[in-house]
């Protein structure tokens, strides 16, 4: 494999390093990485591996862009709200290096197609943010021997290692044997992320495939890295294969790819979800608020922060966070509607003070975002 005279102009800053040279450029040109995910931290990986010079990137991908996205996820512009992620993060990367070869698999990655879409690369790169996609991932590079380079983030703090048993280091289930429970930890959208986190934990990540490539430097294999932005600091646990691991252990039971939403204890969606007797409708609300002769009392369980974001007229914050101090402020003889961004932190403050005693506490189907949707548009949506 050589490199045209365009490359290495293009490349020269490389060449001139002792430990890439000639020979290290056409090892990363050789090298073919699969990006799963296309977003906040698959941007500056996708991009600087561009740069670099990748042979060869794939773009696993199933979402659009949203305008949310555009806060952190480099990729992609304004112009591309509403389109496939993959594809806009396509033309992005060959503006950046035509010689780069960009592969799209505008697909939602699963125990049924993983083992097919990773098996041609070399090197995966986990950018994803959820766990079902996270084991998936890490179980799939174990049975395929391949390098998982992996990251998150959440809110100013981000992590990164590589996962590798077959180069002597742990696999993900090594460091997290269980997922946690479901809703317990909090998205990316329901907890929110600084905007160049997923820059700092994205560029580490890149960092790692490059020398990967080169087969020079020393890997985060059997490390993990911890980075909190607001204080700028960096720690760094060291970590090990362990010998018990189901997947990667010394007496291995998964043998094959498994139902990883199961896993992660989360329901399969039903075309059409059967109704929960503890949810009512924006619909509801609004009728509740319309009529004060009902005697139902709406309340907000939202953080201060976002009450500053959005609100609905007329409804009182009493956060989730501060509800196990203040929730003798509420009557338990009255009626509450309970509401919060999605629905998700509602459920939790109903189930809280159902167990102080409230008997007439309902949920709001769909927070605040359902309102915004369906019944006053001029609430911004976050």
């Amino acid at each position: 494999m050589q490199l045209s005279n365009e490359e290495i102009r293009r490349y020269s800053r490389h060449l001139i390093l002792p430990e890439v040279g000639m020979a290290g450029q056409k090892k990363i040109k050789s090298t073919s990485v699969l990006c799963i995910g296309a977003g906040g931290l698959g941007s500056p990986i996708a991009m600087y591996l561009a740069a670099a010079g990748i042979g060869k990137i794939g773009i696993v991908d199933f979402d659009t862009v949203d305008y949310s996205n555009l806060q952190r996820q480099i990729l992609h512009t304004d112009a591309d709200v509403g389109r496939p992620k993959a594809q806009s993060a396509k033309e992005t990367l060959a503006g950046i290096n035509p010689n780069t070869e960009v592969v799209i698999h505008n697909t939602r990655i699963s125990a049924e197609n993983a083992l097919d879409l990773i098996r041609p690369y070399d090197i995966v790169v986990d950018g994803t943010d959820n766990f079902p996609t996270r084991y998936l991932t890490n179980d799939a590079c174990v049975l395929l021997k391949k390098p998982n380079v992996y990251g998150s983030i959440f809110r100013f703090e981000g992590q990164a290692s590589v996962f590798a048993p077959h180069l002597g280091g742990p696999c993900y289930r090594c460091l997290y044997p269980e997922p946690p429970p479901p809703g317990m930890v909090p998205s990316c959208a329901e907890g929110g992320v600084l905007g160049v986190l997923p820059g700092i934990i994205g560029c580490i990540q890149a960092t790692e495939i490059l020398k990967l490539a080169l087969g020079k430097g020393t890997s985060l294999i059997n490390r993990l890295v911890l980075f909190n932005a607001l204080d700028l600091k960096f720690r760094e646990l060291k970590l090990r294969r362990d010998p018990k691991c189901p997947l990667c252990g010394d007496a291995p039971t998964i043998k094959e790819l498994i139902d990883y939403e199961m896993f992660c204890g989360i329901q399969p969606a039903s075309p059409e979800p059967a109704s929960n007797p503890d949810e009512v409708t924006v619909q509801d609300m609004k009728r509740a608020l319309d009529n004060p002769a009902l005697g139902i009392k709406v309340v907000d369980v939202r953080e201060p922060d976002e009450y500053e974001i959005a609100k609905v007229n007329g409804v009182p914050l009493l956060p989730l966070s501060q509800l196990g101090q203040r929730f003798t402020e509420l009557d338990p003889n009255s009626q509450y509607y309970l509401h919060c961004k999605g629905g998700v932190r509602s459920l939790k403050a109903l189930n809280f003070l159902r167990e102080q005693g409230f008997k007439y506490v309902k949920s709001v189907k769909g927070g605040i975002g359902a309102w915004s949707d369906e019944v006053d548009h001029s609430v911004p949506k976050y």
